[in-house]
């Protein structure tokens, strides 16, 4: 099955109202393209250096979403033209973003990561750590950054039970983040979970944005 044809069952599998976001780390800009012409728009990079080359060479309409761990000296290479950063992690990270924004006259998505699996090796807030960020008066001054959501990866296992009780987890903390911090926010609706090995059960738990490499363009490079 070629790269078109996967993209095209994979849109049979995911409801119209989850965007689908290709990860495209690793992958030649012909693959990208080939993608691209099934209407594709949203791809996602984890390599700030290889997103820049991207976004160069390839169409301008295409929105590029930052998926990787992202370093503070690296976000001015990506901020004039990032369509969401997913992965922010710490105050200190929103407010190299909010710098570097403020320079581009943008204002940029950004999602707040949750550590909710259980393996070590993945970055994120737990749940009171966000709560009092949010409370600072440093965070409340930021004016360049605007927070869209949640994002979270669940423990790579074939445990079904335990990928569903963890996208339920972050369902439940978007919820409560909605409640009380950004119930006014028209932009806070973004919960990204789910990946090739387990977007399905993270849809059924409330994702609106998977983001999907291998069963889309096959393994990694």
């Amino acid at each position: 099955m070629n790269i078109s044809e996967n993209l095209l069952r994979l849109k049979t599998k995911i409801p119209t109202s989850v965007t689908l976001v290709a990860v495209s780390k690793t992958k030649s800009e012909a693959e990208i393209l080939d993608v691209y012409r099934c209407e594709q728009r949203h791809f996602g990079e984890n390599k700030v250096q290889e997103a820049v080359r991207k976004y160069e060479n390839l169409p301008k309409d295409i929105c590029w979403h930052f998926i990787g761990h992202l370093q503070t000296n690296k976000v001015k290479y990506i901020a004039p033209f990032i369509h969401l950063i997913h992965g922010v992690d710490r105050l200190k990270l929103l407010q190299e973003i909010d710098r570097q924004a403020c320079k581009f006259h943008r204002v940029l998505d950004c999602l707040l990561q949750f550590h909710i699996a259980r393996e070590d090796t993945k970055f994120g807030f737990d749940f009171e750590e966000c709560r009092a960020m949010l409370n600072q008066e440093d965070f409340k001054a930021l004016k360049h950054v605007r927070i869209c959501g949640v994002m979270g990866m669940a423990t790579f296992t074939d445990d079904m039970a335990q990928q569903h009780r963890e996208f339920a987890t972050l369902k439940c903390i978007f919820d409560n983040l909605k409640a009380d911090y950004f119930k006014d926010s028209e932009d806070f609706k973004i919960i990204s979970m789910g990946m090739s090995e387990d977007y399905e059960a993270a849809i059924a738990e409330g994702s609106t944005m998977v983001r999907i490499g291998s069963a889309v363009f096959g393994e990694r490079n």
